[in-house]
């Protein structure tokens, strides 16, 4: 029985490891079908692991931002677009301290500090002709180092794009 309860914990843990939350802001008075074409700006970076911090991991942000918006029926321009892509990568270290029974009869609690990696991805779309942000994007990648986070923003471009164009309420 006490042997269920740590895999069962165990498996909860491993499931969460890899939680992406994506957020998304967005303007309600905005018609989002008269959009048509998008142009992807340069990206920003800003992470101090090299493996997210090229121009290797820039294109692959963009080939996945090109790639969902193109599925959604816009199509790319390079002179006069409708929606202006940007986007940000960071990431920042964090700490975080995990409670797990313990001792004679799992009663007792063992605490285990543990160093990750928290990746956040932020896709903003801007109208082009009022020149103001229509659609935000945040994608937060928890718990991992670095070069998964590298492995994981295709699955965290697709997850915000998803929500685009976004429900009426």
């Amino acid at each position: 029985m006490k042997l269920a309860k740590v895999v069962l914990l165990l498996v909860l843990a491993a499931a969460a490891a890899w939680a992406q939350k994506v957020d998304i802001e967005s303007d309600d008075s905005v018609d989002y079908a008269k959009y048509k074409t998008f142009r992807i700006g340069e990206g920003q970076l800003k992470s101090k692991a090299p493996s997210l911090n090229s121009d290797l991991m820039r294109r692959k942000i963009e080939n996945e931002i090109r790639k969902r918006l193109i599925e959604k029926g816009l199509s790319e321009t390079s002179s006069q677009p409708d929606l202006n892509v940007m986007f940000r990568l960071g990431s920042a270290r964090r700490n975080e301290v995990d409670a797990f029974p313990a001792g004679r009869y799992g009663r007792a609690t063992r605490r285990v500090a543990t160093q990750y990696t928290e990746g956040t991805l932020i896709i903003d779309l801007r109208d082009t002709s009022k020149r103001e942000l229509v659609w935000r994007a945040v994608a937060v990648e928890e718990k991992g180092d670095p070069s998964k986070i590298a492995d994981h923003l295709d699955d965290m471009v697709k997850k915000s794009i998803d929500k685009y164009p976004p429900k009426k309420k």
